[in-house]
């Protein structure tokens, strides 16, 4: 008589609309899983604070529990999933599974970003495997790539489109020429942002993501506090007008760059030419841009959130790690890529400051002779040069847009500059500042 097949156990925290997906597809797909496996994955218990709404999805009762514990716990559990996000209790049943000896997968990018040095140093300590492909890029393999497919590279620079809500906000601000508040209740009317979308469109969600990102591109510790965050909120039909005429497409982008000796991490709303492949990427896609010595410039696009993408990249971890189990290894790759205590350490991360770039500037001011040299003088005196000017409207004494686009510059020569500028009586208003990046390969 042949042997019954093995399986493998899985323990799901979390019954929202991601672990619905996960669900939904280990079911539907259980018999392929199966036979790419050569064991089954079976799910034995799901915890959520609310086990009575309808998921939509068939689930054995006798399955759900309250009690994330009961998860970690069951010693017929090898692989816990968490996707409950936030930071508290996420960290503690994170770091109590891997306690346990069990493995973990994981789609929560605010975790990882604040709290991953204490919970991928446990993962290698305990020599289990920690699989988070789902917390950037959605159903994209962007960290898989990073960790394993570009790992004989040198990556240089990764610039990424990885907030689905603010791309679709701007897309649609290019598009229709809406302004930023219409265009984002009309999105959440859609159930395409979130009832409360500050992190989305203040940053906050990139930031979080570009962490990741930068960490395991660069084999360094970078720091999620040091990222330099600005949001999307700021942005005009009329900016978006002027980048079009100037050839210019604005996006929120994440950008992280090693200069070896230190690195940059910044997520801003930047200007990029319209003939570049990222300026396309409309909609509620992402895309990722990496910059290799060896293999030269690479770009990873697909849908960065929603249900079936996001749980297609979470069963992705738990098959791998379920493969492993099956030939009797685990942690065969460290969570990063690199071992822990060998990332680069007493690598800097660079000030805003210290940052250069050319700059589209946006000046309210009032249409008088003189304006634009007095403000032009300003710049000079920080060494800050004019590659263009657009002042359409003739309308003296009332407030007209006056766009600067400046050569490369110094941050903070431009934020000296703009204090003095901002003391001028004609100037109304605080200016837009937007940075551009030109020279994306």
């Amino acid at each position: 008589m042949a042997n019954a097949q093995r399986s493998v156990g899985v323990g799901l925290i979390g019954f929202g609309t991601i672990g619905t997906g996960v669900v939904k597809l280990l079911s539907r797909r259980s018999g392929a899983i199966s036979q790419k496996l050569g064991c089954s994955l079976r799910l034995v218990r799901i915890a959520d604070l609310d086990i009575r709404t309808d998921r939509g999805v068939r689930v054995d009762r006798r399955l759900l529990t309250t009690d994330a514990r009961e998860i970690i716990t069951d010693p017929s559990v090898d692989i816990v999933v968490e996707l409950i996000g936030g930071y508290e209790p996420a960290r503690e049943f994170v770091l109590a599974a891997l306690r346990a000896g069990k493995s973990v997968v994981t789609a929560n990018k605010a975790l990882l970003a604040v709290h991953g040095a204490e919970i991928f140093a446990e993962a290698e300590r305990r020599g289990v495997d920690l699989g988070f492909e789902a917390s950037v890029g959605g159903g994209i393999p962007i960290i898989r790539t990073l960790k394993e497919g570009l790992a004989g590279d040198r990556t240089g620079a990764v610039y990424g489109i990885v907030n689905g809500t603010s791309n679709y906000v701007l897309s649609t601000m290019t598009r229709e020429g809406h302004e930023f508040g219409d265009v984002l209740r009309e999105a959440q009317r859609e159930g395409l942002a979130e009832a409360d979308p500050t992190y989305d469109v203040d940053g906050t969600d990139a930031a979080h993501k570009l962490t990741l990102l930068a960490t395991l591109a660069f084999g360094v510790q970078a720091k999620f506090k040091d990222v330099y965050t600005e949001g999307i909120q700021q942005i005009e039909p009329m900016d978006i007008d002027f980048a079009r005429e100037l050839g210019y497409t604005i996006k929120l982008l994440a950008i992280a760059k090693d200069h070896g000796d230190a690195i940059e991490t910044r997520v801003h709303p930047t200007m990029i030419p319209q003939r570049h492949v990222l300026a396309d990427v409309g909609g509620a896609y992402n895309a990722i841009y990496v910059q290799g010595d060896a293999l030269g410039s690479s770009m990873y696009f697909g849908l960065g959130a929603g249900m079936m993408p996001t749980a297609t990249a979470v069963v992705g971890d738990i098959m791998e790690i379920a493969r492993g189990r099956e030939r009797g290894v685990s942690g065969r790759i460290p969570p990063l890529g690199h071992p822990w205590q060998k990332l680069r350490r007493g690598v800097a991360t660079r000030p805003m400051g210290d940052i250069t770039s050319e700059f589209y500037l946006r000046f309210m001011a009032i249409d008088r002779p003189g304006v634009l040299a007095r403000i032009a003088g300003l710049l000079g005196n920080e060494r800050i040069s004019i590659a263009s000017v657009i002042q359409k409207e003739r309308k003296r004494d009332t407030t007209v847009p006056l766009v600067i686009l400046t050569h490369v510059s110094l941050e903070r020569s431009l934020r000296k500059a703009l204090t003095g500028i901002a003391r001028l009586r004609v100037v109304r208003g605080r200016p837009v500042i937007l940075r551009i990046e030109e020279h994306l390969a």
